[in-house]
């Protein structure tokens, strides 16, 4: 009986002790500033604003310059069907590629069509003809639907030159003499053929995945920081075995982190329409191994480091990288003036997020 009861008071006593750590490691969660950045401001802010920038999936009526020395019925014919598609507009006409190029210099136009002067001669001989697309490839999308607008084009009347040369009686063996196998290409979970859907999914994992560990090695280092022996434990009668230290400190960062998982895996891709096949059983089944072997992965590393200054410094670098990527991400998907605004607010808070660690 008597054993009976100190087993009971032993699994009393640990469950104490594991709940009083807990609710020691969330006060100090919330206590500690820099912390409360990689728990909360990070994972709240950071993915609606990753997913802001690529939630342009497709661009359309691209501004191109054209540059057509041949001036012929064929050539007119070609740039009047590039003008027509939804992707491309033909915006300027330029008398070299000079000209064209200053364009895309100042930004007036974002790629080129350059038609030579045999371009109808050629086709006329029954020689190969050469259409020149030139694109901006600092601007992804913007290059994307010009290459293909142009390549689409220039294959419609591809077979329409083939079609009078196939001696073909009817116009079905027209069809199956210029085009005779037809690939129809179905995207079954990515309709738009756009980047977001494509590339958020894996970058709001990553975030997760980053934010959390940096998060818990801020806060190891913070704990060496105020203990009088530098140590990660404190000296308490709490804190008297490893299972219920371990216990204790993954419970609190694994509440905090199951309501922002659901926030940024299910309520982010509502917010801006992202092909999502998740069920909640399955996103249980996914994020709780995940947040799990992702809190204890953490918490080892964090028992090698002994200053928090590595990992401030290391959280700089983290900062400074993610802030250049997505900035760099956003000029490149075509949001080139309304991010010029944000990289300058991006690059002041940068400085500031320097300074105060300095200060600190």
């Amino acid at each position: 009986m008597k054993r009976i009861k100190g087993i009971l008071h032993a699994m009393s006593e640990s469950i104490h002790d594991t709940c009083y750590i807990w609710w020691l490691e969330m006060k100090n969660t919330f206590k500690d500033e820099g912390v409360l950045i990689f728990f909360i401001l990070v994972p709240l802010g950071y993915p609606i604003l990753y997913s802001w920038i690529y939630n342009n999936e497709r661009v359309h009526d691209v501004p191109v310059a054209v540059v057509d020395n041949s001036h012929s019925q064929l050539s007119r014919e070609l740039l009047r069907r590039v003008d027509a598609s939804p992707d491309v507009r033909v915006a300027y006409y330029c008398n070299n590629l000079q000209e064209a190029h200053n364009l895309i210099g100042k930004e007036a136009a974002n790629g080129v069509l350059y038609i030579p002067s045999d371009f109808e001669q050629k086709i006329g001989r029954g020689e190969q003809s050469h259409l020149g697309v030139y694109c901006d490839m600092s601007m992804m999308l913007n290059y994307k639907a010009i290459y293909q607008t142009a390549q689409t084009v220039a294959t419609e009347i591809n077979s329409e030159i083939q079609k009078p040369k196939s001696m073909s009686t009817t116009e079905r063996d027209e069809e199956i003499n210029t085009e005779p196998l037809v690939c129809d290409a179905v995207q079954i979970f990515n309709p738009t053929g756009g980047y977001g859907n494509f590339l958020l999914p894996g970058v709001l994992v990553l975030i997760l995945q980053q934010t959390l560990l940096l998060g818990i090695g801020l806060s190891a280092g913070t704990a060496r920081e105020n203990n009088r022996y530098r140590d990660l434990v404190p000296v308490s009668r709490h804190y008297n075995g490893i299972f219920r230290i371990v216990c204790g400190k993954s419970m609190c960062y694994f509440m905090i982190y199951m309501v922002l998982a659901c926030y940024v895996l299910l309520g982010v891709p509502r917010m801006f329409h992202l092909t999502q096949l998740l069920h909640f059983s399955d996103y249980l089944a996914f994020i709780v191994p995940f947040l799990l072997a992702t809190i204890f992965f953490g918490m080892t590393i964090s028992c090698v480091g002994r200053l928090s200054s590595l990992l401030l410094s290391a959280s700089t670098s983290t900062f400074s990288s993610l802030f250049s990527s997505v900035f760099s991400s956003a000029v490149a998907f075509g949001r080139l003036r309304r991010m010029r605004i944000i990289s300058w607010v991006a690059a002041i808070c940068l400085v500031a997020w320097r300074y105060a660690l300095r200060i600190w």
